[in-house]
């Protein structure tokens, strides 16, 4: 009960050299229709919870941490997705 795996247990993260690479990442990089829509659909997202929170100041509410937090969270959502959008991973020249 006690008995090490042998080699054929191992899983295929612990090293196995003959495990298929994903290429789903390089595929989304050169896919620019990928990219726009999951960019814009996160454009979109961003646009919704701020319109949540700028309801409920425009009502007269008073403005809380929870109406900050929805602006806060807008405003990284819509920065995430102009990153998937512009892809900048990888275009960068290192100085030497």
């Amino acid at each position: 009960m006690s008995a090490a795996p042998g080699p054929a247990a191992a899983s295929p993260a612990a090293g196995g050299g003959d495990a298929p690479v994903s290429t789903a990442g390089e595929s989304f990089k050169k896919c620019w229709s990928c990219r726009a829509l999951s960019g814009g659909g996160l454009l979109l997202a961003a646009a919704y919870v701020y319109s949540g929170a700028r309801r409920t100041m425009r009502y007269g509410g008073p403005t809380t941490m929870g109406t900050v937090a929805q602006i806060t969270f807008a405003a990284s959502l819509a920065a995430f997705g102009l990153v998937v959008i512009t892809d900048p991973v990888g275009k960068s020249q290192r100085k030497t």
